[in-house]
């Protein structure tokens, strides 16, 4: 089915329910003033990825990682502060006075983000998941929050998705622009497949990249803490401490499955058909191969 079979459309979104976030470009409607992330500097650890491609799931490793192994921390303050998003205007607040390495997490694509990253040592791990999940997990996340638009028709939405209508843009130029920075030695590609297959194995690779060396004891704990059940279990992480007002959790629950592959549960096979087309047109010059490439 041709790319067309996917049209355009418009996204609009309200900043009266979100305080803490400032209006920028067409596309990401809640995002910091540039200036603001002049403080990003080594040992800083960015966690790079598009909206709902495990963003909570690396906040909480980081947090584990850096705790090594100790739980009060994540049990006692809110993932979203422990790495709090730059592009919030609360990012000063946490970041500022915190003392290196600070834990950020970011959904902003390379165009817009502080220039005084690219010019750092501070690492950057980018996390890549199947584009149609993040769709189907991006749906479920704009049904049960009052800040984000959403569209009954799951069709509306993958047409929103497709054409880069949405919370932070494109999906495909959000990845393109940070793969493009992939070979720097400051920067770990990961997948959420690379998670979900071998949860251990990842976190390993992670601390061997931070330079973090944990013992048994500590990269047990950090793996028992960083499963689904355990997040889910977890009020610091499950978003259960944010008023109902704000996002519904009797809707859809913010931590949805957790699983690769949801979107063969709603997308039809001619949606799947128009945005398999898509996604080869879009990057057919990616010379890096993800596990759901051919499915």
């Amino acid at each position: 089915m041709p790319t067309r079979a996917f049209k355009c459309a418009t996204v609009t979104s309200s900043t009266s329910r979100t305080p803490n976030l400032v209006r920028g470009p067409a596309g990401m409607p809640w995002i910091f003033r540039p200036e603001e992330g002049r403080y990003l500097l080594a040992p800083d650890v960015v966690n790079h990825l598009s909206c709902t491609a495990g963003t909570t799931w690396m906040q909480e490793i980081l947090s584990l990682i850096y705790s090594n192994g100790d739980l009060t921390l994540s049990r006692s303050v809110p993932s979203w502060e422990r790495v709090p998003w730059i592009e919030q205007t609360t990012a000063a607040e946490y970041l500022e006075n915190r003392p290196s390495p600070r834990l950020i997490t970011s959904h902003l694509p390379p165009t817009v983000f502080p220039a005084s990253f690219f010019a750092s040592q501070a690492k950057a791990i980018y996390t890549v998941r199947d584009p149609r999940d993040v769709c189907v997990s991006l749906y479920y996340y704009a049904k049960m929050s009052s800040f984000l638009e959403y569209k009954e028709s799951f069709g509306e939405f993958i047409e929103m998705f497709a054409a880069g209508t949405i919370l932070f843009g494109s999906w495909f130029d959000h990845v393109k622009g940070w793969l493009a920075y992939r070979n720097r030695k400051n920067f770990l590609l990961l997948t959420y497949d690379d998670l979900l297959q071998d949860l251990r194995g990842t976190i390993l690779r992670i601390c061997q990249f931070l330079g973090k060396d944990l013992d048994t004891s500590a990269v047990d704990t950090v793996v028992a803490n960083a499963s689904f059940e355990a997040m889910k279990g977890n009020k610091m992480v499950n978003y259960s401490l944010v008023p109902e007002d704000i996002m519904n959790q009797k809707i859809s629950p913010f931590l949805r499955k957790g699983i690769s592959g949801d979107w063969k549960n709603h997308f039809t096979p001619e949606q799947s058909s128009a945005f398999h087309h898509l996604y080869q047109q879009k990057m057919k010059e990616v010379d890096i191969r993800f596990p759901w490439d051919d499915l």
